[in-house]
């Protein structure tokens, strides 16, 4: 090595270095989009906090994954979902509906973490019956958590509940019985309607009965014979 090279590390050396190049054998032109399907929701809630599962093979709690617990709302049904990605992963550890059967229950012993049931979990393929627990940083982090899951919770079940359907308001017009045109137009003009009433009524027509007509003329006698 140089005086040069000792000196200074970092500044180029004398003797000409072998740096090979390899070129792609496939260049990839286009980007590859990958849906997350959560393009058509809006997040509510977003706060770093660690899942657990309860195995009940092993009757214990179980890791799950560290990341972001989100509560989401579709934009058009307005219904509200949480989910729960790992971090660097992005794996889902947690996908649900948050419905108003859910209670969320105090961890013993720890004033940051919440345990719920799950009927229906869609964080693997097949959907699972889970319980799960989440702790988080604080105590003012697992109050926040609570509020909008509660919050959520009200929006899904007035979604649920399909608006009561009040029967027609009855108008006079059906209240009453059917109305003839002759009383509708007394009603409307009750002058005339009077005038009406106090003129005499059109003598009746008398009728006639037909009676089988007569003949005129009496029906001819034979000639009786002469006499000898």
């Amino acid at each position: 090595m140089s005086a040069i090279d000792a000196a200074d590390p970092l500044a180029p050396k004398t003797e000409e270095e072998h740096d090979p190049q390899f070129e792609p054998v496939i260049r990839l032109t286009e980007q590859v989009e990958t849906k997350t399907h959560e393009e058509d929701e809006e997040p509510l809630f977003k706060l770093r906090a660690k899942l657990f599962r309860f195995d009940t093979g092993a009757s214990e709690w179980k890791e799950r994954g560290t990341g972001d617990v989100r509560l989401l709302q579709h934009k058009e049904t307005k219904k509200v979902r949480l989910v729960m990605r790992r971090d660097k992963t992005l794996k889902v550890c947690a996908n649900h509906i948050i419905s108003s059967e859910m209670r969320l229950q105090p961890n013993i012993g720890s004033d940051r973490s919440w345990v719920w049931k799950v009927h229906a979990d869609y964080s693997e393929p097949e959907p699972t019956s889970e319980t799960l627990a989440i702790r988080f940083a604080n105590a003012d982090n697992a109050l926040q958590f609570k509020e909008a899951f509660e919050s959520a919770q009200r929006t899904n079940a007035g979604l649920m509940v399909a608006p009561a359907t009040e029967p027609p308001a009855t108008t006079a017009a059906e209240a009453k019985p059917e109305e003839t045109k002759e009383d509708e137009k007394k009603e409307e003009h009750p002058e005339e309607a009077k005038k009406e009433e106090e003129a005499p009524a059109p003598a009746a027509e008398e009728v006639k009965s037909e009676e089988p007509v007569k003949p005129t003329e009496e029906p001819v006698k034979p000639a009786e014979p002469a006499a000898e």
